[in-house]
């Protein structure tokens, strides 16, 4: 059981706030000689497979790490340009690991809005006035919680659909964004919180407390 991912969306529908706790699944892994057998591009700064699906490996998969090594966004966490690296045939055999992309933050901006004029929708077509909107919406693969402020603001979480207590955290990470916006001064109420500095205190109670990960490992 796992929470996946925290959503803090304002009443306009703009997203203030995100937060990931899991790792893009890696579906295809392979070990290549030169010259590699896939075209490759660069897509909103991921690099993706653009021709040349087989063996698991399939068209819209992004690269996840190479030797393994990770890959964030088009370069690898030693600091190699991605498309430059499997260009040199000096690399080669070289193991590539396949799997589908983490959200971009143009992504995660736009379903943020997508969500807020759903949940609209939803209070509209409720047949009783005073609608609460959705609250929740389920799928075979994870359930989406959501629980909206007086205010206006949202707070949606992602998580396994067998996790336990997600009314309880949805109000607990309420109680904390609360305090943060109230008490920062540096801070505009609804505003996106670009500067993670500030809001480091959040970051660290929630992972520890909630996601069970401490000094960037998963207990």
């Amino acid at each position: 059981m796992a929470i996946f991912s925290v959503y803090v969306v304002n009443k306009a529908g703009g997203l203030i706030y995100q937060l990931d706790s899991y790792a893009p699944r890696a579906e295809a892994e392979k070990t290549f000689s030169y010259p590699l057998d896939l075209l490759l591009k660069l897509h909103d700064e991921r690099v993706l497979v653009a021709f040349g699906q087989r063996d698991g490996i399939r068209v819209g998969h992004a690269v996840l790490a190479i030797n393994g090594v990770d890959v964030n966004g088009k370069y690898t966490a030693d600091g190699k340009e991605v498309l430059e690296y499997l260009g040199n045939p000096a690399n080669y055999p070289v193991s590539i690991r396949f799997g589908r992309p983490r959200l971009t933050s143009n992504e995660k901006l736009m379903l943020a809005s997508m969500f807020h004029s759903l949940f609209a929708i939803g209070s509209q077509l409720s047949p009783e006035q005073g609608s609460s909107g959705i609250e929740m919406l389920e799928t075979d693969t994870f359930k989406l919680h959501c629980f909206q402020t007086l205010t206006g603001i949202k707070f949606v979480v992602l998580a396994d659909p067998r996790q336990a207590g997600i009314d309880s955290l949805l109000r607990k990470i309420y109680e904390i964004y609360s305090d943060f916006a109230l008490k920062n001064p540096f801070y505009s109420l609804e505003m996106p919180i670009r500067n993670q500095r500030l809001f480091l205190p959040f970051m660290s109670f929630f992972k520890q407390e909630y996601l069970g990960i401490q000094s960037g490992r998963r207990v």
